[in-house]
């Protein structure tokens, strides 16, 4: 897999979290709603994404967050769509109905205006697990115009997913060592 020539910008992420679901055999799916598809543009503009990567859906308008990913329309109407649980039910969504091994999400306020009664600029990302583990989400509150907090909300959840994925190696090593095996995580 390749990455981009700057060090540390969203396809070298995008990279590392391919190369990790595929050395793992396990896949991925996105729902986005600020970000509108440049995370999966991110992931899928790499050779070899089909091997892990299986689809999006843009969920921008609020009651396709509903109709599509299975959030919660009381939590969508109490809070609005920029929330952290909001976030984590999309993750879960999309991981569900797209019969991934993970899931994240993107939701926030990219601007000019802001919404809900968020200011521009706060993002919520979030990450499903597999095993019915809780979605786990990051508060972002970015600066800079439209495109600049949109970026920066790529990166975020592409960062959160590398690092679940992370998390969820070192605790199946520890289950590992444990149950008296010898803590490899190779089958």
């Amino acid at each position: 897999m390749s990455a981009d020539p700057a060090p540390g910008g969203v396809d070298t992420a995008a990279a590392r979290v391919l190369e990790l679901l595929v050395a793992r055999g396990q896949t991925l799916a996105v729902a986005e709603s600020l970000t509108g598809g440049l995370v999966a543009a991110a992931v899928t503009g790499l050779p070899g994404a089909s091997r892990a990567f299986r689809g999006s859906v843009t969920a921008y308008a609020t009651g396709l967050k509903h109709t599509l990913l299975g959030v919660d329309g009381a939590l969508l109407a109490e809070r609005g769509a920029v929330d952290a649980e909001v976030a984590r039910q999309m993750a879960a969504g999309v991981r569900q109905r797209l019969g991934t091994d993970w899931g994240a999400a993107t939701t926030g306020v990219a601007g000019p205006e802001p919404q809900d009664g968020r200011p521009v600029g706060t993002v919520h990302v979030a990450v499903a697990p597999p095993g019915g583990t809780r979605p786990v989400s990051r508060l972002l509150t970015l600066a800079g115009d439209r495109a600049q907090i949109r970026a920066d909300s790529v990166r975020a959840v592409l960062a959160l997913i590398h690092d679940e994925l992370i998390d969820s190696a070192a605790e199946a090593g520890q289950d590992t060592e444990q149950n008296g095996g010898d803590g490899c995580l190779q089958p």
